[in-house]
């Protein structure tokens, strides 16, 4: 049986991610779910929907990771279906300090690779494998408002998500046809990364009691509701007419 749509999304263990993941499932789509952690309920959710799953534990803030999961998607994507999306949503804020503390060389290249590396190479693997295929192709990048105002102590995470925004914009004049894309902010969601910023000291991140009062006044997009508003707009047929978008916009 030939497969419709095929769905890759990273950072499918938690989180946005793992939202994304589960409401895209349907009996037309293969879903190809990567991430670091296995998502066990996934597999049983596609089995409920019907749906095909191909999922892989990879470590995407590693040249070897991302490597391995190059060369599976490569081998293991179909090549017939009549539409492939991307959703690289796979990311971490840290590390989170003043400019005169980020000496931690590790984790600023883990950071760059995993938020900046991992999209461009998953980029390049979707449209090599689906050049010569007449399958309408869509990418969405998950970026960040902090990407295009500045916050303290994001000097890393914002950076990143900047040279995101960059490349988004790139990617878009480049001749890649039948290609819609746009680099996304989701809005301040209730995920594992609002509880990483919540645990920093204000030394660090300035603007922490903004994110405490934010939690602690229930003002966070819950994870499946940011979800179901992404995968609508990325299914619409203005995606891709702003590149630099925020999913609050269309609300």
């Amino acid at each position: 049986m030939s497969t419709q749509r095929v769905v890759i999304i990273t950072g499918t263990s938690k989180g946005l991610g793992a939202a994304m993941a589960q409401q895209v499932l349907d009996a037309n789509t293969t879903l190809f779910a990567i991430a670091r952690r296995d998502n066990p309920s996934l597999a049983a959710l596609a089995d409920q929907q019907g749906a095909t799953l191909h999922a892989l534990q990879a470590d995407l803030s590693s040249a070897a990771g991302m490597q391995t999961t190059q060369e599976w998607l490569q081998h293991a994507l179909p090549r017939t279906a009549q539409h492939y999306w991307l959703i690289n949503n796979a990311g971490t804020v840290e590390p989170i300090a003043q400019a005169n503390q980020l000496n931690d060389a590790m984790a600023i290249q883990q950071a760059l690779q995993l938020n900046v590396g991992s999209a461009i190479a998953l980029c390049a693997t979707l449209l090599a494998a689906t050049d010569a295929s007449a399958a309408e192709r869509r990418i969405l990048n998950i970026s960040s408002g902090a990407g295009r105002r500045s916050v303290a102590g994001w000097g890393v995470y914002g950076a990143t998500k900047a040279a995101l925004d960059f490349y988004t914009q790139t990617l878009a004049m480049e001749n890649h046809p039948r290609l819609r894309c746009a680099s996304l902010a989701p809005g301040v969601i209730d995920s594992p990364m609002q509880s990483v910023i919540r645990q920093q000291k204000v030394s660090d991140f300035p603007d922490l009691q903004r994110f405490l009062n934010l939690h602690a006044e229930q003002q966070l997009s819950s994870p499946e509701e940011t979800a179901a508003h992404i995968l609508r707009h990325m299914g619409s047929d203005v995606f891709g007419s702003t590149l630099l978008d925020d999913i609050r916009r269309y609300l």
